[in-house]
């Protein structure tokens, strides 16, 4: 229980920092940081789906060497923004991946013991699956490390998100925060006023009695929230104080995707 709790107030510093972390790059100037929080959205998914309609793998890593380029060129440091991808898909798309190498038909590519043997029909198919995951995932994380969650909630109200969505969804990100610096300085509280080893009954009585006292204070905090912003005005809906508007440069951007998605995506290019 102990080495738990710990653990918990580990993860929560790092949720923590890694928020700060991304609102501090969004505030940089760089490439994307220049453009409207509209067209980020829109040239981000466009590119999406281009990866996931390409036939030929050298197409989507040009994709994705795209996607660290703009990185580069935004002010992101390459290495966290490597490993946030590179850590993380080899155990979970890459094990969901791995039963495509044996089990596909195909000519055999490599032969294994005990009688297995990887397919080049496999093989294909796993990379196509890897890379093609692991350059959604770079220009996804590449848009969300250069917008600002408040931005970028504005700028999905271009796909036709309606206003209480985007306001739940602004609320959520915000008090999860909250919370967690709640639990954070509750769990710190505990540590600080526990001497020696307690019994396994006290740490269970404990640890409830915690998760009990959050639960209230997310409901009381919830409450005076509404009053406040219905003390402000809120009828509702949210409204942004400040509406962006499109350049040239926007207009450049828009089209450069464009064209790298028609010319991915149309048949004979």
């Amino acid at each position: 229980m102990s080495n738990a709790l710990e653990s918990s107030l580990r993860e929560i510093a790092a949720r923590l920092e890694q928020g700060l972390f991304a609102e501090e790059i969004s505030r940089r100037s760089g490439l994307l940081q220049s453009l409207d929080p509209r067209t980020r959205v829109l040239s981000c998914l466009a590119l999406v789906l281009a990866a996931n309609l390409a036939r030929r793998p050298a197409l989507i890593a040009a994709l994705y060497f795209l996607a660290l380029f703009v990185a580069w060129a935004s002010a992101v440091p390459l290495g966290a923004y490597l490993r946030r991808v590179w850590l993380a898909l080899p155990f979970f798309t890459g094990l969901a991946a791995l039963p495509a190498l044996f089990l596909t038909p195909g000519p055999p590519l490599l032969r294994l013991p005990w009688g297995w043997m990887v397919t080049r029909t496999g093989a294909i198919t796993v990379l196509f699956l890897l890379l093609r995951v692991g350059t959604s995932l770079s220009l996804i994380l590449l848009l969300i490390l250069t917008t600002p969650w408040a931005a970028l909630l504005r700028a999905l109200t271009v796909l036709g998100l309606p206003d209480t969505l985007v306001l739940i969804l602004g609320m959520t990100y915000r008090y999860i925060y909250v919370l967690l610096r709640v639990t954070n300085d509750m769990f710190l509280s505990r540590r600080s006023r526990v001497v020696g080893r307690l019994a396994s009954a006290d740490l269970r009585r404990l640890e409830g009695a915690m998760a009990g006292a959050l639960l209230t204070r997310s409901l009381d905090l919830s409450g005076e929230v509404y009053l406040a912003m219905q003390s402000r005005g809120f009828r509702g809906y949210g409204r942004a104080l400040r509406a962006g508007k499109l350049t040239w440069r926007d207009a450049l951007c828009g089209a450069l995707v464009l064209l790298i998605v028609l010319a991915i995506a149309l048949p004979g290019h």
